[in-house]
């Protein structure tokens, strides 16, 4: 039976406000039906009905449940888009020297929460950086390649401009993992992004300047030389009777290479010749210098002793423990050149002695003097000294390579080139010697890779896929369901 349509009051002008004398008054029961049934009334939203089965009551607007779900889709396919993004750029820099890849953090958002109540939230991706997550470290066969082991950083400087062919660097501090550092025209030290090594300089006498950082450059491409100073000699004389007339005397003569103060070669002759007398010890030696030093030709008396080491030297008894040296001038045509020949030490089996034998036995004869010479390579040592060698066989140290520590790296700014830049999170920049506080170990002729796994970033290339479609699978039925909601009205 159908339903009775209830009066609509008429909408003309005779219409009339119903004062309250004429409102009717409540049902005393329940509403029937022409029937005489009951009629249950649908209660009203946020009310319960009398069996407590209504909807909970609500301090709010209720949100539709089909536009959360497909916002939340939607949030969730942007975050999936960046997870992507990241994977993409760790796969594409699995092969650069120093890349650290990016890691996705997912957060999520809720935007209301109860014990009867959630609505669909939201989601963020987030980068999380792994800078301190250490690399593979390879040999290389470039010299100069450096790699760090541990969570330091190389020092390096931008370069801005150019003055007179030379460049001008960025005021700002850089900071890199990428050791794979060559030299350039300018003898700068220079990486694959341009980046240029900063070390600290070394002076003329050797002492480091830890004060100041600056670009490594290798400007002195020619060893001055060093006249000679010192001559030490060690050998043995026979240890034989001494001849009863000088022309009976057996005479030994060595030879020394000198430098002047030009550099330029010199030849220096010693001669030992035996002294006259009775047998047995003590036994006495002439030792002369050619050419001549300055003042004329010298003869030097050497005495040893009964266990074989000098005794007396020159006239004079010595100190056992004493040096034997020989002060001298030598003029080569530059100006007087002081020499001083070193003959061991008085009473110690040093230097020269007189032990059985036949023959003279020369068992060390150096000098200190150096001649000029030319830039032969570039050196790096484990300690991160740089060391310039020339073809005269010698070497100088011109800088040393610090490394940089930070107490939170991970919180260091990226930039282009495997480069990053220190921010008030990271903490302040630690410049320190090579594996000393915890910086870590300086490993020189190696570099060190990027710490992209790529199976591990095809795993996360797959489940970001498998996301997305999901995602894109709750908008399409949240669409629908919407769909066939308005439909209702039809």
């Amino acid at each position: 039976m159908p339903w009775p349509r209830p009066a609509i009051a008429s909408r003309g002008p005779a219409r009339r406000r119903a004062g309250p004398a004429s409102r009717a008054p409540p049902p005393a029961g329940p509403a029937r039906s022409p029937a005489g049934n009951a009629v249950r009334t649908p209660p009203r939203a946020g009310t319960r009905d009398a069996r407590g089965t209504g909807p909970p009551p609500s301090s709010g607007r209720m949100p539709m449940s089909l536009f959360g779900s497909m916002t939340t889709a939607i949030a969730g396919l942007n975050a999936q888009a960046r997870s992507l993004g990241h994977v993409s750029d760790n796969l594409a820099n699995s092969q650069t020297v120093g890349f650290k890849r990016i890691d996705t953090n997912f957060q999520d958002l809720v935007t209301q929460s109860g014990p009867n109540l959630h609505a669909p939230g939201s989601v963020l991706a987030r980068p999380t950086f792994t800078h301190s997550v250490q690399g593979t470290i390879e040999q290389s066969q470039n010299p100069l390649g450096m790699a760090i082991g541990g969570q330091g950083f190389f020092s390096v400087a931008q370069a801005r401009g150019f003055v007179d062919g030379l460049p001008t660097f960025d005021d700002r501090q850089f900071f890199t993992r990428a050791g794979d550092f060559r030299m350039d025209r300018d003898g700068f030290l220079v990486n694959g992004a341009n980046y240029f090594l900063q070390g600290w300089p070394v002076g003329d006498s050797g002492l480091v300047d830890r004060t100041t950082l600056e670009p490594v450059r290798v400007s002195q491409q020619v060893f001055n030389p060093i006249a000679t100073s010192t001559i030490e000699i060690a050998a043995n004389l026979p240890g034989v009777d001494p001849p009863a007339t000088p022309a009976d005397a057996r005479t030994f003569s060595t030879q020394v290479q000198v430098y002047d103060t030009l550099g330029t070669r010199r030849a220096m002759t010693l001669t030992f010749s035996q002294t006259p007398g009775t047998p047995g010890p003590p036994r006495s030696w002439d030792m002369t210098i050619s050419p001549d030093p300055v003042g004329g030709a010298v003869t030097i008396p050497i005495v040893f002793g009964v266990n074989g080491t000098v005794e007396s030297f020159d006239g004079v008894t010595g100190v056992p423990g004493t040096p034997v040296e020989f002060p001298f001038l030598m003029d080569f045509g530059l100006g007087n050149q002081n020499i001083a020949l070193n003959l061991g030490r008085f009473g110690v089996a040093q230097g020269l002695t007189q032990y059985a034998g036949t023959d003279f036995s020369l068992r060390n004869l150096q000098q200190n003097g150096v001649p000029p010479g030319a830039y032969a390579g570039l050196a790096i040592r484990d300690n991160g000294d740089v060391m310039v060698n020339y073809d005269n066989g010698q070497s100088r140290m011109i800088y040393r390579v610090p490394i940089v520590g930070f107490s939170d790296p991970d919180r260091l700014q990226r930039l282009d080139g495997a480069a990053f830049m220190r921010t008030i999170e990271s903490g302040e920049a630690q410049v320190t010697d090579a594996n000393s506080n915890g910086v870590g170990k300086l490993v020189v002729g190696a570099l060190e890779r990027s710490n992209v796994d790529i199976a591990t970033e095809f795993t996360k290339l797959i489940v970001a896929q498998r996301a997305y479609t999901a995602n894109t699978r709750v908008v399409t039925t949240s669409d629908e369901m919407m769909q066939e909601t308005i439909n209702m009205r039809r």
